[in-house]
């Protein structure tokens, strides 16, 4: 996504942030093992090695769905993007929250290279965060889901055509949270954490 000279503090926020969710959640997708190594190749990005999809459809799959929150991370409308797994019964087993923040009343320029360091050590510290994560069953599949502060309108933006309610099962219990890193600054606030199910739960499955 190339800057627009023109954009506004948030936009360049939302323009950061989205190219850092697109790696972030590869890095996720890879670190998981539900692909071959294969399906995925290196690359640096913030001068950090960094997994990069090489199956097309995967590829576009995140692409397109963290480029379509643009506009809404832009208005301060996303509250959390999360990278989910299921079982095969669509029970969630794992989710990595990314919850954000964006500044709306931010004027000034935004320091992109402060703001880059800043998320450089998120894609540092995701890389050796295995050990924090569950392994996972076999038959089990993974998606992106947006929460919004508010629920966007369809007919005033195409991208929101691209976000559908979802219908899967949700954990009864409140979940089991282990951060992984956190920034806040005046213009982003940006939190990564994993979600599990608690041990009743589980049993109760």
């Amino acid at each position: 996504m190339e800057r627009k000279d023109n954009q506004t503090p948030q936009g360049e926020i939302a323009r950061i942030l989205v190219e850092f969710l697109e790696v972030a959640i590869t890095s996720v997708v890879s670190l998981k093992g539900i692909y071959p190594s294969g399906a995925f190749e290196r690359r640096k990005y913030m001068n950090v090695v960094v997994q990069r999809a090489r199956h097309p459809q995967l590829r576009e799959y995140i692409h397109s769905a963290v480029s379509g929150l643009f506009n809404f991370i832009q208005k301060g409308l996303v509250e959390r993007v999360a990278v989910i797994f299921y079982n095969a019964d669509n029970i969630p087993i794992e989710r990595f929250i990314f919850k954000l923040t964006v500044n709306q009343s931010f004027g000034s320029n935004v320091e992109e290279v402060d703001l880059e360091f800043s998320l450089r050590s998120f894609l540092i510290k995701l890389s050796v965060s295995q050990t924090l994560t569950t392994v996972l069953p076999r038959d089990c599949r993974w998606e992106i889901t947006a929460y919004f502060r508010a629920l966007p309108q369809i007919s005033a933006s195409k991208d929101a055509e691209m976000w559908i309610p979802t219908d899967t099962k949700q954990w009864q219990q409140p979940p089991l949270i282990t951060p992984i890193k956190s920034m806040n600054s005046e213009p982003l606030g940006l939190q990564l954490y994993l979600e599990h199910p608690n041990s009743s739960e589980l049993l109760s499955g």
